[in-house]
Order: C-alpha cells, then structure tokens, then sequence
C-alpha cells in the first residue's frame, strides 16, 4: 500500500506497517513542546489526577517564551510553576530565562527537531517542526498532560493535500508572501485537519529559515500538520544543530500515494503580499493596499523572528529613519547575539527601532507593543484576527520582514521592492 510522507511516520509511531487517512491510531511521542502559558495547566491536571510524573526527561523540552520576561504577576506566576516543574522532574532541556526563547524558533536551533519522529506541543504552530520531514502539530492541555506522563498519544490519520509550489521567488518576494498566497486561495479552513504536504522546484531555494515560515502557518489554513520532504538543505541544517542523537530516520511520499486535492503555484507570479484585518487568508498584493497609514511596525515572532528575517529587515532599514514605531523581537538569545555580532542592532537602533528581549510578546497580544483602539501594526506574525495584538479596534495586517520594514520607513505600506 503505498502512503505518504504523513502516514509513514505515524504508521511507524504506531508500530503498523501501514496506515490510511482516517485511521485511529495510538501512537509514540518522540518530543513534547513545553510553554509558560499552556503547560502550568497541564501540569495542574498531572497533580490533581495523582500522575504527577514525566515518561522521559529528555524527550520533554521546556522553555517560558510567551511572556518571558514575566510582564505581570500572573505571568509570573505562571513562570514560577513551570520552573517548579521542571526541576522536580529534572527536565534536562530547560531553557530557563536568558536562554529561554520562542519555542518554535529554540527547538530546532538547539537540535531537538529530527525526521522522522513525532513532535506535539501544546500550541498551534508546533506544525512549524513539519519543515523538516517530521510529523509534527499542536494539540490542548489535556492531551499535552498525557503525552507527558505516558509518551503516548492518538491521533486520526490525516488526510494529505498535496502543493505544489513552481517556479522561483522574485526578487522581494519571500516565503511569507507564499504561504499568505496559499492560504488566500484554499482559505483559512481549507485543508481542515489534514496534512498539508509542501513539494515542488521552488523549495530547492528556500532556506530552512524560510520553510519553517510556511509550516509554521499551515494552521492557518486549518492543518493538521505541515510537511516538507528531506533534502540537502535540511541536511546540511541538521548538521549544523544537531548535538546529540544524530541518528535519524528519513521518509518520503511514495511516488503513487493518494492525495484528496493538489494545488499548483506558480511563484515567479507571487508578488509581495500583505494580509489584511482580520483573517489570514484575506491576502492581496501589496500594491493593492499601499500607501494606507499604519501606526507601528513589529518584526520578530515564532514566523519570522530568525536570523535570516533580521538580516532581511536590517538590508532595508540600513541607512533610513522609521517613521513609526517600530519593534524588532530576536526570537531567541542565540539569534539575538548573532545580530549584535554581526551589526544589525547598530542598523536598527539607528533608524530608530526598540530592540527587545526573545519573547512572543505582541504577537498574541501580551506585551511589547500591544495596540491601543484604533491603531493598525503592520506584522511579521502569522495571526491577525479581531483583537489579537491589543484592542479590538485595532488592526493588523500580515507582512514579509522586507515589506514591514519598507512600511516602518514610509509610515505606511509599501512594496519592499523599490527598496532594493
């Protein structure tokens, strides 16, 4: 029976030699994601059930990333609890505060993503680890509480749709605008609880950076998972970061395994892309919505808050003045140090941009540039519904760290690539 990508790895999780979309299955868990704003939840249920315990202390990587540094006493709370936590079970990946980072950025920074293998967090854009042949994908507290304490988990087989993604990025078009153009065609339920599988000429020029963008927002086109294929990229990545347990297991889609829809895009025709209030998939080009006033521009985040997105922003800004506020989030310390070393902090404090601590901050609407009514932010985030930076009133709209520099130096959205 041939099977994809997505059925292969659960069929193994599942000690089965072959699995089809839909099947319920029980599977092993290879890493549980933990964070400060769902795992204290978690933990409460672990207690209060009398199972107070972890199947494994190093396939359990723990790090405080929502509201790090604690923004309130709640948070701080919250804080407490999972430090607590994690020290009575001796979690040995704890990346406490000054090595804590955004978790789907830490992860596979710090080496725990490898193919082949389950990841579940409880978190929706867990799906981002799906950039590197793993099946990966969030999932509730509950289920996070049983993970935990058992290594287990099941899962519904997801079905696999299948993009296809031709051609070659232009020159300022990046990986963003080709999930924000995705996901304006098939909608943010789309591909509902199905596996939303990434193929075709145009990845052999994405970074891992730039793949892990588009998997980190297939739930925003309501995935269950998103999904690349190993290659040398991924490779040479791995080889990289990986430290310990390099051993991996590498899985393709067989040539003839069975896809419910495909999708082609041609990306020579993507242009730069901007999503519009209040949902992901209201994305047009941003030639349609240039020049409309904008009230703070934020660079960082779980989508493109790496390196590569720095430098990106930094190439633009180099020079210039932002004409509003502008906030720039490292999204780990390793990153952070890195764009101090190599001079990009110079670059942004120069035109005028805050420079914070790695923190998921503003994205959800927590702190470090929450909105007030009325104001819009231009943002390299993933979501942008009703009241998901600040006020209700506010607005967001989904950019590239090119076009949401451009945007911070004109005051207003522009097309990144009259700065080129």
């Amino acid at each position: 029976m041939s099977m994809t990508i997505t059925e292969k790895i659960l069929a193994k999780a599942a000690g089965k030699g072959k699995v089809r979309a839909g099947e319920l299955v029980d599977a092993r868990v290879d890493i549980v994601m933990c964070h400060d704003v769902t795992t204290p939840a978690t933990i409460s249920m672990l207690v209060e059930k009398d199972i107070d315990k972890v199947f494994d202390r190093e396939k359990i990587v723990v790090t405080p990333d929502h509201f790090q540094p604690a923004k309130d006493i709640k948070s701080a709370e919250l804080h407490k609890r999972l430090d607590e936590w994690a020290r009575r079970h001796e979690i040995k990946y704890y990346y406490k505060l000054g090595r804590a980072g955004v978790c789907h950025a830490l992860l596979p920074e710090q080496g725990h993503i490898r193919p082949g293998e389950v990841i579940v967090g409880a978190d929706s854009h867990t799906c981002t680890y799906g950039a590197f042949a793993a099946f990966s994908t969030g999932i509730g507290s509950t289920d996070a509480a049983a993970a935990i304490a058992t290594g287990q988990l099941w899962f519904k087989v997801p079905a696999s749709v299948k993009i296809v993604l031709n051609g070659s990025l232009g020159p300022g078009v990046y990986s963003k605008d080709v999930i924000l153009a995705v996901i304006a065609r098939i909608g943010v339920d789309g591909v509902l609880y199905k596996a939303m599988e990434f193929v075709g000429p145009a990845l052999a020029d994405m970074s891992m950076e730039a793949r892990m963008t588009m998997t980190n927002m297939a739930i925003e086109a309501g995935g269950k998972n998103g999904i690349m294929g190993f290659d040398d990229i991924t490779k040479q990545y791995l080889d990289e970061h990986l430290k310990e347990q390099k051993y991996y297991t590498v899985y393709e889609s067989d040539a003839d395994a069975e896809y419910i829809s495909t999708e082609e895009f041609d990306c020579s025709e993507i242009e730069p892309m901007v999503a519009l209030p209040h949902l992901p998939s209201n994305s047009v080009p941003v030639g349609e919505c240039a020049g409309k006033k904008m009230d703070q521009a934020y660079i960082g985040s779980c989508t493109n808050g790496r390196i590569e997105d720095l430098r990106i922003a930094a190439k633009i800004l180099k020079g210039k003045e932002v004409a509003i506020r502008t906030i720039v989030v490292p999204a780990t310390p390793v990153i952070w140090k890195q764009a101090k070393d190599e001079g990009l902090f110079d670059i942004f404090y120069d035109a005028g941009c805050v420079i914070a601590a790695p923190t998921c901050g503003a994205c959800l609407g927590g702190f470090m540039g929450v909105l007030a009514e009325g104001e819009k932010c231009v943002s390299t985030t993933n979501r942008n519904f009703v009241g998901r930076m600040g006020h209700p009133k506010s607005e967001v709209y989904l950019a590239s760290p090119a076009t949401a520099a451009a945007s911070a130096v004109e005051g207003k959205l522009a097309d990144a690539r009259k700065c080129i």
